[in-house]
């Protein structure tokens, strides 16, 4: 398997042997992708990795993928409509466990002595649909069943020279849009919310951005006190404060296989004068985002960084008025591991990416939220996102 697939399938059966369990099993989701750069979404078909401690992998797929999975130096077991998948399924698990299935169908509760029982761990994907969930256990009902999790977030939050090339140039696109925005001033005035989201969409394409990320959020006025508002048909005043949150994915460069990462870029701008209070509110979560920053270095502890944040919104008396963690991972996942939230433990490490976007909202009145992604350095944190943070629009924008 060629590089990074299988470095990554290797640091995968390291950790499987460290947890003690005796497979993975992953199906269509970030977690299958990372392991094999194949990308799929999920049906209701059987389409399975079985990953196990010793030996190599196996891939189950319909037979309709057999093209797609070609290139992929796995060793892919097929199955037809009309076919059983689950006794392939079967079939698989008692080559990779070496166990028949008699065997495996002896539950502990007809095993004169239960320490006879079968204790195989095995771990499947946080996401697996509960149908897959119910076959697995039907083909091993004494197995103890754990999340995939539990190895791949060790393997996954460290990102490689290749994702952080993706995120680098994630934010690159995210900047471009956001200096384009900020650049148009007055002729956002009277564009509805909805429209203004479209046309950031067009504009993270036409930058070289991929799918947008997530749903881009334009947020203007009160809505703004919304940290997830939906974009609607309220159009744009002057001295509306106006959150916009976006990003889009890019590919990686990854030999045989694939792996799209996102950018995540938020500012609030402003179109002409705002609010008697927002120059200060938005003054102290730029503030708080920039003590976070600061306090992000190897050994640190993730809820440390939220802490940082919010002792500054604390300190200007809006402590309530920040609803949300400071941060998350971000990787081929927009949300993952590390969540930069209150007692969190977890310790910063080199090449985990994270958001940094601390906010304060004020019902009926206005939000403000600034968010930047940055990579733990080796002393300390790397900004991926450099468009201006302050207010202003127009041709002389705020820095």
């Amino acid at each position: 398997m060629d590089a990074p697939f299988a470095t990554r399938i290797r640091d995968c059966k390291r950790r499987l042997e460290d947890v003690d369990a005796a497979l993975l099993i992953c199906f269509p989701s970030p977690n299958l992708t990372y392991l094999t750069g194949f990308e799929e979404t999920p049906s209701e078909r059987h389409l399975l990795l079985f990953v196990p401690r010793t030996g190599d992998p196996v891939f189950v797929a319909p037979a309709m993928y057999d093209q797609q999975l070609a290139s992929l130096p796995l060793d892919c077991r097929f199955w037809n409509d009309g076919d059983d998948p689950v006794e392939l399924v079967d079939d698989v698990l008692e080559e990779i466990l070496d166990q028949p299935r008699g065997e495996r169908q002896t539950t502990a509760r007809d095993s004169a002595d239960r320490s006879t029982a079968d204790d195989t761990t095995l771990l499947v994907d946080d996401r697996l649909w509960a149908t897959f969930s119910q076959d697995l256990r039907a083909c091993v009902p004494n197995a103890t069943f754990g999340l995939a999790s539990t190895v791949l977030e060790e393997v996954r939050i460290r990102k490689d020279a290749r994702e952080l090339d993706a995120l680098r140039r994630a934010g690159a696109v995210a900047d471009r849009v956001s200096l384009e925005v900020r650049s148009r001033g007055e002729d956002l005035i009277g564009m509805s919310e909805r429209e203004l989201a479209g046309e950031i969409e067009r504009l993270l394409a036409s930058a070289g951005g991929g799918e947008p990320a997530f749903s881009t959020i334009v947020a203007s006025g009160p809505n703004g006190a919304r940290p997830h508002h939906h974009s609607s048909d309220r159009p744009i005043e002057v001295g509306d404060p106006i959150v916009l949150d976006f990003g889009a994915f890019v590919a990686a460069d990854l030999e045989g296989g694939t792996g799209r990462y996102p950018g995540d870029q938020t500012r609030t701008m402003v179109v002409g004068e705002p609010p008697a209070k927002y120059r200060q509110v938005h003054e102290t979560v730029l503030h708080a985002q920039q003590a976070a920053i600061d306090a992000v270095e190897p050994g640190v502890t993730a809820g440390s960084i939220d802490r940082a944040a919010r002792s500054v919104i604390e300190d200007a008396g809006y402590g309530d008025a920040f609803v949300h963690r400071t941060g998350h991972g971000v990787g081929l996942e927009v949300h993952e591991p590390p969540y930069i939230v209150d007692g969190n433990d977890r310790e910063l490490e080199p090449g985990m990416v994270f958001s940094v976007e601390p906010g304060i909202y004020l019902e009926g009145e206005f939000g403000v939220r600034i968010e930047d992604l940055v990579v733990v350095t080796d002393d300390g944190a790397e900004r991926l996102n450099d468009s201006p943070r302050g207010w202003a629009t127009g041709s002389v924008g705020e820095q």
